[in-house]
């Protein structure tokens, strides 16, 4: 090999061997800890996959039930089990399909960041050479030939062998990076093919849950065809109601008593959801069925839908969050001994016992669950254990009955 070629050689050794390795910036060294993983979206996986086993055990409860025409609120009540787990589905998708967002914005950042790296360090390389070249600077042959001994001959090759093993770590380096910047590609193919298909998943649970609410109002209205029967129901649910209120009271004096506060400050509450449209009032209604129940212990508001939210009235802690065949999804605030609010046949629950909640906090999501025949909010006030006519406090409403 001539020395021209051999210095040749050297050079390029010496303009690789200056990039330094703390330039490099790997992937795999600046994850931030607090970024959406691929076990994240497992669990939610795992989560669905369990969901979807609950549901068609209720499906098979639901043939069951179907067979006997008697058992229309055993009906509503399944139905009403299988729209609570298409709900929570439709979270956990909505959830996975975010995650997948996070997931996909943060790879296309890290694959923008890598090959940036890339370009900045063959852009330095390239420098490096050319102002090399220019100054027309070959240090390393010289070394060897001006060795005045053996063992100065000896350390300079040590010195060049340092050089060139700093120079495969450097190559080793990139092409680690560059082999990190084609997978994190493929993963971004995956994740977004992934969350097409969570976005298609999420279109079909939603049509699926508009068809058992549809499916839900038609057993309640089938229910009220049958006169006798209907009033049954409500006969079984007036009784139900009354041992659930006192199980309300006792339940927020008990709060009240452990937490050693006994004042209460009665009023004071704000409309508990956008609408102030009331159907239906305290006591005496019209229910559609001859001789059926009158007895209604709150207030009915209508013009809400399954996206309305249902706020707390008055700041106070949880003391309920529950599904009640009668009531649906409910939920009671308390706010001192004797005094709390309840919001029944919510589609969706937004807290849960022991929470603590503002006024105007979300405490669920306005639905048709339980003894309901349409979607509505019913609203309860109870002031030193008795049921008292909201009316009593939010006087601006519209009257629709």
């Amino acid at each position: 090999m001539s020395k021209k070629k051999i210095a040749r050689i050297l050079l390029v050794l010496a303009v690789v061997a200056s990039l330094t390795l703390t330039e490099l910036t790997p992937l795999s060294l600046v994850q931030d800890a607090s970024a959406v993983t691929q076990a994240d979206i497992d669990k939610l996986k795992d989560e669905l996959s369990g969901m979807n086993s609950e549901k068609s055990q209720l499906e098979k409860e639901l043939k069951s039930i179907q067979n006997d025409k008697s058992a229309a609120l055993a009906q509503k009540e399944n139905i009403d089990k299988q729209i609570n787990l298409l709900q929570s589905e439709i979270t956990s998708v909505e959830s996975l399909i975010s995650n997948y967002e996070s997931l996909i914005t943060q790879t296309e950042q890290e694959i923008r960041e890598n090959e940036e790296e890339e370009a900045r360090q063959y852009e330095k390389f390239c420098e490096r050479v050319r102002s090399m070249e220019e100054r027309g600077t070959v240090s390393y042959w010289s070394v060897l030939f001006d060795s005045a001994s053996f063992s100065d001959l000896l350390s300079a090759m040590d010195f060049i062998s340092e050089i060139m093993d700093s120079d495969q770590k450097v190559i080793d380096d990139l092409r680690a990076l560059r082999e990190q910047i084609e997978q994190k590609k493929a993963s971004l193919e995956t994740s977004l093919a992934e969350q097409q298909s969570a976005k298609e998943t999420l279109v079909a649970k939603k049509s699926e849950l508009n068809t058992q609410r549809a499916e839900a109002e038609k057993v309640l209205a089938e229910l009220k065809a049958n006169e006798a029967q209907y009033k049954q129901v409500l006969s079984e649910k007036d009784a139900a109601m009354e041992r659930q209120q006192a199980e309300i009271v006792r339940l927020s004096r008990e709060l009240a008593e452990k937490n050693g506060n006994t004042t209460v400050t009665y009023g004071g509450y704000i409309w508990p959801c956008s609408s102030k449209y009331v159907t239906s009032p305290l006591g005496a209604r019209y229910t559609g069925i001859a001789g059926a129940s009158t007895n209604h212990a709150g207030i009915d508001i209508g013009r809400v839908g399954y996206t309305t939210q249902a706020v707390a009235a008055k700041a106070g802690t949880v003391i309920i969050s529950a599904y009640n065949k009668y009531r649906g999804n409910y939920v009671v605030v308390s706010h001192g001994s004797g005094n709390t609010t309840t919001y029944q046949h919510l589609s969706s629950r937004s807290v849960s016992v022991g929470t603590y909640v503002a006024q105007g906090q979300v405490v669920g999501i306005t639905g048709t669950t339980g003894v309901s025949s349409g979607p509505h909010l019913h609203f309860e006030i109870t002031e030193n254990g008795r049921i008292i006519n909201p009316l009593k406090y939010l006087t601006d409403y519209i009257k629709g009955w």
